[in-house]
């Protein structure tokens, strides 16, 4: 006969496996914004190979054929779930079907240079300057349809969305935002931080090399795992889950959009003329106005939690600010609920 805790963990895995295949399928749930049925944080979580984003659909949007998960009712209030550096859609695992059990389109790309998203032209330049991923977000929506929708993410993917947030708000139903405002001010990217923000930000240095950049192709999933550790400490992540993120390096783009992206942003690579009207816009640190959550993790390794304050004057169109405890730099996959939570407010409230 099963324990009680057994019959817990059967009983987890059984509703988050079945919450994937709903949602692959699209089926509707019964009501909009019903509450998820999964179990409570605090039980035992699916080992990492049991969980998995797939399939993984392609559409043509701007310059890229963008690879997407989706999940939920065609019909349903639309988000996008956009991930970081080094990371992946997988970032996602728990968050998209908990969002598509309460009734939401969830919709969670693969950012240029990573998984299956490819350039259509060879010689488009293989920019990860800002501006250019936050292009890739509204081209994603035109190609989808979409004409409004939550967008949230963390890392590259909360630059992304607050770019797009901030330049086209017409187009953003509300902004979920690991690390509040990431809008990057080149201008003073020169500054120094203090000693033990930088020491977390080795990789940025390393990337400004020409050995950074033999490291990062030699050693992508090596790399990964170290800036992982770093970034969340309080994350025991298996050997299963580094394999699924680390498969979206693969992508024959990703080293010179990701060094590209971390010589940009510290003012040694010059942007690219297709975006230059655009870092013009980002260079003047727009004000976002729509409504915002902005996360923080308190254990974040990389970024350190805030109360938010210093940030406070970028946000015109009403933002809450929380610190999850004990939470690192992966916000949505370390905290799923917490970050689900924050997407369905909006939504609500949109």
């Amino acid at each position: 006969m099963k324990t009680k805790k057994e019959i817990v963990r059967s009983r987890r895995n059984f509703l988050a496996a079945s919450g994937i295949a709903t949602v692959a399928l699209g089926l509707a749930p019964r009501r909009l914004f019903a509450q998820e049925t999964t179990a409570p944080a605090s039980f035992d979580k699916p080992k990492g190979a049991e969980l998995r984003l797939a399939p993984v659909k392609q559409i043509k949007a701007g310059v890229l054929d963008i690879g997407y998960y989706e999940a939920g009712p065609s019909d349903g209030p639309p988000v996008l779930l956009l991930h970081g550096f080094p990371y992946s859609i997988d970032s996602y695992v728990e968050v998209a079907p908990m969002l598509a059990a309460r009734g939401c389109r969830a919709i969670v790309p693969y950012l240029r240079g990573h998984g299956s998203t490819r350039f259509l032209d060879s010689g488009t330049p293989r920019s990860g300057q800002q501006g250019a991923i936050g292009v890739d977000v509204i081209a994603l929506m035109d190609a989808l349809k979409l004409n409004r929708a939550v967008l949230a993410g963390y890392d590259w993917g909360g630059r992304a969305a607050c770019v797009a947030a901030a330049l086209w708000p017409d187009r953003c139903t509300g902004l979920v935002s690991v690390n509040s405002y990431l809008i990057q001010d080149i201008a003073k990217a020169g500054l120094p931080l203090p000693p033990s923000i930088e020491g977390g930000l080795w990789y940025q240095y390393y990337f400004q090399t020409e050995r950074g950049r033999a490291g990062l192709t030699a050693n992508r999933r090596e790399l990964a795992r170290t800036i992982w550790i770093r970034n969340s400490p309080n994350w025991r992540f298996d050997e299963a889950t580094l394999t699924r993120h680390a498969s979206a390096f693969d992508n024959p783009d990703y080293v010179d959009v990701v060094i590209h992206s971390y010589r940009h942003r510290l003012g040694l690579a010059a942007g690219y003329p297709p975006y230059e009207d655009v870092e013009k816009r980002l260079a003047a640190q727009p004000t976002i106005t729509v409504p915002t959550i902005t996360l923080d993790g308190q254990a974040d390794g990389v970024v350190p939690a805030t109360d938010g304050k210093s940030t406070a004057a970028r946000f015109a169109g009403g933002r809450q600010h929380r610190v999850i405890p004990n939470v690192g730099h992966n916000l949505p996959q370390e905290a799923p609920r917490e970050f689900a939570d924050a997407v369905i407010e909006l939504m609500k409230a949109g």
